[in-house]
Formats: C-alpha cells, sequence, structure tokens
C-alpha cells in the first residue's frame, strides 16, 4: 500500500478555532473545476433603482425614507430579529426545557448609493470607508450596556438569503455572545493559557511561511484558505499584527484591510465569471467589557460555489448529521484562487 498523502486519501483535519473536526475525501474530485462550465449572463443592474428600498432618497419597506446619501450610510433594520426593549425573563423545567429572554438591535449598512456596486467592484478607497464604518458601529453599539456582542456581516447573493442586491451588510448586536464566537474565544484562550502565544498568530506566521494556501497579503493582513476549511472555496482574512478588534487597527491597517478585501472579492468573481454570492463576518473580541488577550481580529467568507455558478455545496446528509466533509481540499482551492486575476473577468 502507497503511503498515506493528504492529496490522495480520506483524511479529517482539526480546527483549533472550534475543536471540531473536518472530512475530506480528496480522491473523489481530483481537479473539480474541470470539464463543462455553465456561466448564466451577468446581471446588469442600473446605478440607481426606483424600485430598491435600500437607494437613496427612496422608501424603505417599513415606510421610512432613505436620505440622498453619498457614501455609506446606516440605519436600523426595520424588521430586527432582536429588540432592544425585550422584558426579562426565563423559561428551566427541570434543565430540559430553558430557555432565556435576549435583547439586542440589528442596523444595516449600505456600503454605497450605487445599486450596481459589490465590493469587488468598488475602489479600495471606498471600501476602506466601510472599514471605518465597521469600526465606528462596533465602537459606538459595543458602548452601550446590555449589548455584549457585535456581528458584523454580509450575504452576498440570493441564494445566501439575500433579498436585495444593493451592496448592504448588516449589524446584529446581542445581549450575550452567540454561539460561533463564543467557542472560537474559548479556544482562542485556551490555546493562549497552554502556549502563552496567539492561536491566529501563530497559525496566520505558519501560513505565510508555507505559502500553499496563501491567496494573497499585504503588509497587514492576509487572505487564506484555512487548512481545516470545510465550505469548498472558504477563505479567512487574518491581520498579521496582534489586534482584537477593528478599533486598535492603524490607518495603514484600515486601509490594508480594504485592499485585501477588494482582492479577494475581484477573485471569488473571476472564479467562475459570475457575481461571487458568499456569507462573509467579521469575528474580533466581545464588548463585555472584560479583558481578551487571546481574541485575534479575522474575517471568514462562507461560499457555495463549488464547480461552477450553477453547482453549489450546502451542508447536507452526513454533514449534518455527522460531520462537515469536503471533496476539494483547502490546497487546490488556494492555487485556484491565487492563480486569478486581480482584475475583475479579465
Amino acid at each position: 500500500m502507497n503511503p498515506f498523502h493528504p492529496a490522495d486519501h480520506p483524511h479529517r483535519r482539526y480546527n483549533p478555532l472550534t475543536g471540531e473536526w473536518i472530512l475530506v475525501s480528496p480522491h473523489r474530485t481530483k481537479r473539480p473545476w474541470q470539464g463543462q462550465v455553465e456561466r448564466p449572463p451577468i446581471e446588469e443592474r442600473p446605478s440607481y433603482d426606483p424600485a430598491c428600498y435600500l437607494c437613496p432618497g427612496n422608501e424603505r419597506a417599513g415606510g421610512a425614507r432613505n436620505p440622498d446619501y453619498r457614501s455609506t450610510y446606516v440605519f436600523d433594520n426595520d424588521f430586527m430579529a432582536l429588540l432592544p426593549d425585550v422584558p426579562t425573563g426565563r423559561i428551566d423545567r427541570d434543565g430540559l426545557l430553558v430557555g432565556e429572554s435576549e435583547r439586542g438591535l440589528c442596523r444595516v449598512i449600505c456600503y454605497s448609493p450605487d445599486h450596481s456596486l459589490t465590493l469587488a467592484e468598488m475602489a479600495t478607497g471606498d471600501i476602506r470607508s466601510v472599514v471605518d464604518v465597521w469600526a465606528e458601529q462596533y465602537r459606538e453599539i459595543g458602548a452601550l450596556p446590555y449589548i455584549r456582542y457585535v456581528q458584523i456581516f454580509e450575504n452576498k447573493g440570493a441564494i445566501m438569503g439575500c433579498s436585495n442586491p444593493h451592496p448592504h451588510g448588516q449589524i446584529w448586536c446581542n445581549e450575550t455572545v452567540p454561539q460561533e464566537p463564543a467557542v472560537e474565544g474559548v479556544h482562542q484562550a485556551a490555546y493562549l493559557a497552554e502556549r502563552g502565544s496567539c492561536l491566529l498568530c501563530d497559525y496566520g506566521a505558519l501560513e505565510m511561511e508555507e505559502g500553499e494556501r496563501l491567496v494573497c497579503s499585504n503588509d497587514h493582513f492576509s487572505a487564506v484558505v484555512p487548512y481545516w476549511a470545510t465550505w469548498p472555496f472558504e477563505t479567512m482574512i487574518v491581520s498579521r499584527r496582534h489586534v482584537a478588534s477593528l478599533l486598535e487597527l492603524t490607518d495603514a491597517e484600515r486601509d490594508g484591510l480594504a485592499d485585501v478585501i477588494r482582492r479577494l472579492a475581484v477573485r471569488y468573481d473571476n472564479l467562475f465569471e459570475v457575481s461571487f454570492p458568499y456569507t462573509m463576518g467579521i469575528h474580533q473580541q466581545p464588548t463585555d467589557g472584560e479583558e481578551h488577550p487571546a481574541w485575534h481580529l479575522h474575517l471568514h467568507f462562507y461560499p457555495p460555489l463549488l464547480r461552477s455558478a450553477t453547482v453549489r455545496k450546502f451542508m447536507v446528509g452526513y454533514e449534518m448529521l455527522a460531520n462537515p466533509q469536503r471533496d476539494l481540499t483547502p490546497e487546490a482551492a488556494a492555487e485556484r484562487l491565487r492563480a486569478l486575476s486581480e482584475t475583475r473577468f479579465v
């Protein structure tokens, strides 16, 4: 029998941020992007859509009217999933039926007044304005006494649940730390206690050294396909300096984050020559007033496209019932992304 090789044989990979294992089956699809590739036509959208409830000057679904904004624009979500005035309450039936009230706040960030754009099509300076708004919203909302976590995210594309193509993201803020960042916080703290160093500082340095899963980088941030990636072309943007939140970034680092976001977004669009769908989220330290020395700022991108714009990958079957699984190795995904142009559709 030939010796084990992770590019050829089934194996599992450990995610130190969550403590979970990912099953990798590279033998099933050695070159997943070969064969017929269907490219649906790119949707051409106007710079202004009179029917869009996020465009400047238009009436929103809740009846309020947007100002004639010229850059970014933030407003309280008209249909919040979390509310600031929920009465305190708890249910506990023998430790089996347990529930608690949860206060919070939800906002929408319009990245640009131009209805036709996405992050891949925005100038780096305009994305920098979005980064500044993310930081200011994190500061402002995180200062509220009942908010302990600020989750900034974007769903891009209808298949990711986005009901409006206008360039925008969301902020959901919780009274408690949500499940995913809570788990990451536990594992980052455990790593620091055991090794005396930061998990993502060490991991980021290792990825820069190996280069095999590196997609792009600058002096301040790197974009990698994580060793433990689950989604086909999943990536993670990691700050190269140890910072716990957006508020700790220097002006140069904010520019660097905007630069890597744009370069990665362009590569995503070039991958299958579509406006590439994904869910993106920023993970940073809680806003509970406590010290979090282990927390390291990073962004997750979870895109569902596997072989083309029409072949997608969702969590089903074995993945829902047993264990996350992928055929495309992180190394192959990174190689594919790394080879793409940073000019859109060239």
